[in-house]
């Protein structure tokens, strides 16, 4: 029976929608964290990936830990120092939790993790990912799969463990949702590049629910795809966003060349997507509060 959940990530959107619902749930909690400050009804531990370093009581008693650990991938420009940051965050964060599990006496039953839809190549209009479908060789890609290895390094120690790809998540606390919405607010909204790219969406609270799902089903295990179960094109979103806000929508596309000339290597998570599929998560039973995108943005844009 799982009792004490550890989250790493725990302030970030997601890790404070999963700690928010597990505390509700009668769940205990525990944050790992770069500073000591706890938050409400938490205890928190320290760890340094620059000094290798994670309390050695983090581990105590705890019997699943939910890693989310990572720097944001559109937080900054990509010089090749971030990249590396974004790379490292991942990987030298899953080493030094796999290093801890292996020194210590723990009872930790489950290892849950993030991952990213990301690792599927983009612009293929016609095909949909399924979790064994194939790997792109750009620069998130690489990074997921990287960090996907380390994960089962923990998995070979004989502690079951899931792998999320995360898809887009919609919520009104921040991430893409928000920086969409903010041009439609001024009827500026039209959408980006082709228009054409998908975009495989989840709602914040499905997603998590769907995190702690592998805490209480004990037959998860491996990869599945963290999205919706319809996915839609930049300006089928851009246009539901835009009718969710009573908001028009008739302005032509922003250039690709454009965001290209802004934003660079990064321009990709623009005017790249992927068309992915949640099947496995639903077959093994797991009900999404939000299917439908009508229904995602009419609960958050209402707020």
């Amino acid at each position: 029976m799982i009792k004490k959940v550890l989250i790493t990530g725990g302030t970030g959107l997601v890790g404070k929608k999963i700690t928010a619902l597990l505390l509700k749930g009668g769940y205990q909690v525990a944050h790992v964290s770069r500073s000591e400050k706890p938050g409400k009804n938490l205890e928190t531990f320290v760890w340094d990936l620059e000094k290798n370093y994670l309390d050695p009581a983090a581990l105590n008693k705890v019997d699943a830990i939910i890693h989310l650990a990572g720097a944001g991938v559109a937080d900054k420009k990509w010089t090749d120092s971030y990249k590396q940051v974004i790379l490292e965050s991942r990987t030298k964060s899953t080493r030094l939790l796999l290093e801890a599990l292996q020194k210590s006496d723990h009872r930790v039953k489950v290892f849950v993790s993030a991952s990213a839809i990301g690792i599927y190549p983009n612009d293929r209009d016609a095909e949909v990912f399924h979790e064994d479908g194939p790997h792109a060789t750009n620069f998130l890609a690489s990074v997921t799969a990287a960090w996907e290895q380390e994960v089962d390094k923990i998995a070979a120690l004989g502690i079951r463990t899931v792998k999320f790809r995360i898809g887009i998540v919609l919520s009104n606390s921040g991430g893409a949702l928000v920086k969409m919405a903010q041009p439609i607010k001024y009827g500026l909204g039209a959408p980006l590049g082709s228009g054409k790219q998908f975009m495989s969406w989840i709602h914040e609270s499905d997603l998590g629910s769907m995190l702690i799902f592998p805490l209480e089903n004990t037959d998860l295990h491996g990869v599945y795809n963290a999205v919706s179960p319809h996915a839609k094109t930049n300006a089928e979103v851009t246009k539901a966003i835009a009718k969710s806000l009573n908001k028009p929508c008739f302005l032509p596309n922003v250039p690709g060349l454009l965001i290209n000339l802004a934003m660079g290597e990064m321009a990709g998570l623009i005017l790249g997507g992927a068309h992915v599929s949640s099947e496995k998560i639903q077959k093994a039973g797991f009900k999404f509060q939000f299917p439908e995108l009508s229904l995602a943005l009419n609960d958050l844009l209402a707020r």
